[in-house]
């Protein structure tokens, strides 16, 4: 009986034991399951996106599960979830997108405690957008190609019409993305419509593809694909830390910009996850970040070697607010006379 009861009490110690691994084990997963996570659609370049959410779940312990999307791909699914939104906030992309998805009711006001780091001009009146980059279009021109066809880079709109550059030309399509309607909205806030469209009908002969993205025509002309880019300054600086033989220059008649922005989605599930997303995108920390991608900021936090701020920069008197309303009347216009007739 003493040796029975001897070896009973010699067990405890091993129960005992073995039920606290299992209630940490418990535990463990019980935090693990509890994590905060936010659902994003975002229409950054993918390694910035990954660079600032990594970044953001450092900081907070919120996950970000995030969808990279072009800008007209970020408005279309938003409205065909709008009953059942799947993702909370929407972070980058051209601004003009991100006032089009107000004026259709897919976001929703947040005033942020930091949105007071942001210009006021670069911010919605009503909160319902917040930027936090500017970033102005321009060419980007591979030089090897450029010197096999006999031309300078171009430095002007009317350059991208040389007979030289038939199917050299790569930019996006206005359907799909902010940065290709931008293109469009600049010509005609500097032309007038009838004459930016007959220009348009002019270009159309040297495109070579209309691509999904407003990124891709820059990676695509520093591989040689094409001659000749048209997106973002800042995407393009990241194809000449790359290595590749490409120039950058901007049209001396003026150019267009983009205010990337931030939304909340109307709806979203997870909404105080996004709003401390939204709160930490306006953050110096989150500038520092983004500078290092080669954008421009709007809070003031030092520049990587080759990205050309705003103010350097021929930029016409850009009104988004008309942009934004007339898009899908230019985005049709454009299908309908330009896009076509191929």
């Amino acid at each position: 009986m003493l040796k029975s009861l001897s070896k009973m009490e010699g067990e405890y110690p091993m129960r005992k034991s073995a039920i606290l691994v299992i209630a940490i084990v418990l535990m463990a997963s019980l935090v693990v399951s509890a994590q905060q996570t936010v659902t994003v659609y975002t229409t950054l370049f993918e390694p910035t996106a990954r660079l600032l959410f990594d970044a953001f779940e450092q900081d907070t312990g919120i996950k970000v599960e995030w969808v990279r999307l072009s800008g007209g791909e970020a408005v279309a699914r938003m409205d065909a979830e709008r009953r059942n939104p799947q993702a909370s906030m929407w972070f980058g992309g051209v601004g003009l997108n991100h006032m089009e998805a107000k004026n259709m009711g897919l976001t929703e006001p947040y005033i942020s405690p930091n949105a007071e780091n942001i210009p006021a001009q670069f911010r919605d009146p009503e909160h319902y957008w917040t930027g936090i980059y500017v970033g102005a279009l321009s060419f980007i021109s591979n030089k090897n190609r450029l010197a096999e066809l006999g031309i300078d880079p171009p430095t002007s709109w009317q350059d991208l019409l040389r007979p030289e550059l038939k199917g050299e030309i790569q930019i996006a399509n206005p359907g799909t993305s902010g940065t290709a309607y931008n293109f469009i909205a600049t010509l005609v806030q500097l032309w007038g419509e009838d004459v930016a469209f007959e220009y348009l009908k002019e270009f159309h002969k040297n495109v070579q593809q209309y691509t999904r993205s407003g990124n891709a025509p820059n990676p695509a002309t520093g591989l040689g694909e094409v001659a000749v880019g048209i997106g973002y300054a800042h995407d393009q600086v990241t194809v000449v830390q790359e290595g590749y033989p490409v120039n950058i220059t901007f049209a001396e008649e003026g150019t267009g910009y983009e205010v990337a922005s931030i939304s909340l989605i109307k709806g979203g599930k997870q909404m105080e996850a996004a709003k401390k997303l939204y709160d930490w995108a306006l953050t110096e920390r989150a500038a520092i970040l983004l500078a290092s991608t080669n954008v421009v900021p709007f809070i003031d936090v030092p520049l990587m070697d080759g990205a050309v701020p705003i103010s350097a920069i021929n930029v016409i008197n850009q009104d988004d607010l008309w942009a934004a309303a007339e898009k899908e009347r230019l985005v049709e216009k454009w299908n309908n006379e330009v896009f076509r007739q191929r």
